[in-house]
């Protein structure tokens, strides 16, 4: 296969970051399908997909009528044997856990092509702990995406990965308009993610351990580094639900006494439901 080959996107996992990657896409004209577990899903990513139209729209990235067209490109379905048909790459983006990620490429090995190539947006996750599950690891190599407001990319092989998988997932993500970071080896958090982590986990210690506040943190941060956001507001951004998610899953691994001081200190947060900017409320209020 070729790049230019690639005409049919599926996305697995119709979240936060399913919705902007299926947008993405089709905003440069590839046909898109979302496949995700229940009907009811699916319909919240709708919402979704058009709330990030609105704001590209608003940033002046794209036009309100590319906005429109790209939306009729993309469908959707809970039937994954329709998701996989004639599907030429996939994107997926389930649960941070090598086991649900493993299975569902298991199951979408046996019902694609033979040249489909497989890519996941595995925030924490290294491919090698799935890719042999996978039933084709040397098609198989992390795309990872950051927000829709910029376009950078992450595109990281494991040891099983072909250069030829490589080059074209390169390729596809130069056409879909994003900026390659191309990594020479597998690396938890990829570039920008591993030197993110490193500044929000010291936040969360200063917080955790009440050596300043939340604000005087961020303020700390934005102030000397100018930046427009503090570590905080960035978690707000995220999700502090995904932020606690990466953080619980590396503290029961390393059970680090202060890595699991910082998980409890984003679940309570995330058991009040205060979860950031998508909720109204996290660290901070979004209410107006």
């Amino acid at each position: 296969m070729k790049v230019d080959d690639i005409k049919k996107v599926l996305i697995i996992g119709s979240g936060t970051m399913g919705q902007q990657i299926s947008l993405t896409c089709a905003i440069h004209g590839f046909d898109v399908m979302i496949y995700d577990i229940s009907e009811e899903i699916l319909e919240k990513s709708i919402k979704g997909v058009e709330m990030y139209g609105k704001q590209l729209v608003a940033l002046k990235k794209n036009s309100s009528e590319e906005i429109e067209k790209a939306i009729t490109l993309i469908q959707r379905t809970t039937d994954l044997e329709i998701a996989a048909k004639d599907v030429d790459i996939i994107s997926e983006s389930v649960p941070e856990d090598p086991k649900i990620k493993g299975k569902i490429f298991n199951d979408l090995h046996k019902l694609c092509r033979k040249d489909t190539i497989f890519t996941t947006n595995t925030s924490t996750l290294l491919p090698s702990m799935f890719a042999d599950a996978t039933g084709r690891p040397e098609k198989l190599c992390a795309l990872h995406f950051h927000a829709i407001t910029t376009n950078i990319v992450d595109v990281m092989p494991h040891p099983k990965t072909a250069d030829s998988t490589i080059e074209i997932v390169k390729e596809f993500a130069e056409k879909i308009g994003q900026v390659a970071i191309l990594l020479k080896k597998e690396h938890g958090g990829y570039v920008f993610n591993n030197m993110l982590s490193a500044i929000l986990d010291s936040a969360l210690t200063l917080a955790s351990n009440e050596i300043a506040s939340i604000d005087d943190i961020d303020k700390s941060f934005t102030g000397i580094l100018n930046s427009y956001a503090g570590p905080f507001r960035l978690m707000d951004q995220i999700g502090i639900e995904t932020v606690w998610k990466i953080t619980a899953f590396w503290a029961a691994k390393t059970k680090n006494p202060q890595s699991l001081k910082n998980a409890e200190f984003l679940k309570k947060y995330v058991d009040a439901g205060k979860i950031g900017i998508k909720t109204g409320e996290g660290f901070y209020s979004y209410s107006k």
